[in-house]
């Protein structure tokens, strides 16, 4: 008999306050994808949060929506193109300003696209290792000055199941999260004396509106049959992985990276 249920997302489950009082970053924020809904959960779970964004409009629309539904008080924004060290560092700066002591940063950012290796431009590989893996690097090292010294601190880096399995027309998205990956757990290394941790997680594929309109629907349709619930994630399941690795919960782990996929073997 087949499951009525089978493709239907569930319900999102109740907060339990896992991050109550501490500060956050999260970059590529201003969307309705991963960032946003991580900054959503992140709030949702008491923190104050710091969203960041290339996208200037679209990152002042977010900020009043999550500010009308969890307080001014605790939600903040600041422009950042993580490709730009100085504005990387601003972001960090502002949050720190606003909130106190930056706890946890979400490194969302990354930049995907389809192209054959054989007819792909130096530039266009260039530019999505640069935001997707580079920019990862320099909000990772901006959390990890301002974290270790102070002998605390969690960063989740956001990396793909690419990093592990190949997919045509992917070289360098795939080869950027993989890069993710490994940045991750050489930095959880270094940080792990300072009793900082840094993981990552690798979702399949999490629907949401920007992925639909930048990605050929038969292909999208592909991807999500391969899912074992015969579905993609929601961004909000995704978050919810963001937040364990943030909590306390994830305690003892650092180095990590955790896949948030239903993938079948």
């Amino acid at each position: 008999m087949v499951d009525p249920e089978r493709g239907r997302p569930p319900v999102p489950p109740p907060a339990h306050g896992l991050l109550r009082g501490r500060t956050a970053l999260v970059t590529a924020a201003a969307g309705t994808g991963i960032g946003g809904a991580a900054a959503r959960r992140l709030l949702a779970e008491g923190a104050r949060v710091l969203v960041s964004d290339a996208h200037e409009r679209r990152l002042a629309e977010c900020e009043r929506a999550l500010a009308a539904e969890f307080g001014a008080d605790r939600v903040a924004a600041a422009p950042c193109d993580v490709t730009d060290e100085d504005q990387v560092r601003a972001a960090f700066d502002a949050a720190e300003a606003r909130f106190g002591p930056l706890e946890v940063a979400v490194n969302n950012a990354g930049l995907g696209g389809t192209a054959p290796l054989a007819r792909m431009e130096d530039a266009e590989w260039s530019r999505v290792l640069d935001v997707t893996l580079t920019g990862t690097m320099r909000c990772t090292r901006a959390a990890l000055r301002r974290m270790c010294p102070r002998g605390r601190g969690t960063v989740v880096n956001n990396a793909s199941v690419l990093g592990w399995r190949a997919q045509p027309g992917q070289a360098h998205y795939a080869a950027a999260k993989a890069g993710v990956m490994a940045l991750t757990r050489c930095a959880a290394m270094e940080a792990a004396p300072h009793g900082v941790r840094v993981n990552a997680v690798a979702p399949s594929l999490a629907m949401h509106e920007n992925l639909a309109k930048s990605a050929p629907e038969e292909m999208l349709e592909e991807l999500a049959g391969r899912e074992a619930f015969g579905r993609p994630a929601e961004p909000w399941e995704v978050a919810n992985v963001i937040v364990f690795l943030a909590s306390g919960y994830a305690s003892y782990m650092t180095g990590e990276v955790v896949p948030v996929s239903s993938q079948r073997a």
